[in-house]
């Protein structure tokens, strides 16, 4: 998988405060951005996550700014690799993304952005429950191979347009994906990766997801 960045868009680590707490992100800035998407990592995953970093890429080269933020410190996610709690703490994860979304929402660079989220496995139900709090404030959500059914009953509330995708042989989540569907009262769909697995490995499993997510968003979030 080739991850390399565009020299065009500009690279930015970010230090983001979090209440007592901070969370270490990375920035992909194109020059003339036209939508800000906030990836929610989960499931053990962090902002190193080659897969979401190649959606970020691609998002980037149509013209989105990206932040790839740990949802999680450093101590909290030694914690959560003997434990494997913290992953599901939907509320904790919820917080924390609405918190870096304000944060970002205030900085020059990405002031007055249009705000999505990206959501992976648990990443997506804290996208949903942080979209569902801050209708006004999200724009639109993607899923990928995600848990939205962890939202619970806010996903009744959720406003933003939201597309949910998944590989075609997971499942067990296409499932669960299909009962928080059903849920939704939002614009909505639903993409099954023909032949996919979880983590979209497959030859041009990922390819497919970053090409519905940047339709999704040019559709939605675009200024």
């Amino acid at each position: 998988m080739n991850v390399a960045s565009n020299p065009a868009v500009e690279q930015q680590p970010l230090r983001i405060p979090v209440g007592p707490a901070a969370l270490d992100a990375d920035l992909g800035m194109p020059p003339e951005p036209i939508g800000l998407v906030l990836f929610a990592h989960g499931s053990g995953s962090s902002r190193l996550s080659p897969r979401n970093r190649h959606v970020a890429r691609l998002l980037n080269e149509a013209g989105f700014a990206t932040v790839l933020a740990d949802l999680l410190t450093p101590a909290e996610e030694s914690i959560d690799e003997r434990t494997r709690e913290l992953r599901f703490d939907i509320e904790l994860l919820a917080q924390r993304l609405a918190a870096a979304a304000a944060w970002l929402a205030a900085q020059q660079e990405t002031r007055g952005l249009p705000l999505g989220y990206f959501g992976a496995s648990t990443g997506a139900a804290a996208a949903l429950l942080a979209a569902a709090r801050r209708p006004d404030a999200v724009r639109a959500v993607v899923s990928r191979g995600g848990r939205p059914d962890l939202a619970g009953a806010a996903l009744a509330r959720v406003r933003a347009p939201t597309l949910l995708i998944v590989g075609g042989a997971d499942v067990p989540v296409i499932t669960l994906n299909r009962q928080a569907l059903a849920q939704l009262r939002c614009e909505k769909d639903l993409v099954i990766v023909p032949d996919a697995t979880h983590l979209f490995e497959e030859p041009g499993a990922l390819e497919a997801v970053a090409a519905r997510a940047r339709e999704w968003f040019l559709q939605h979030l675009a200024q």
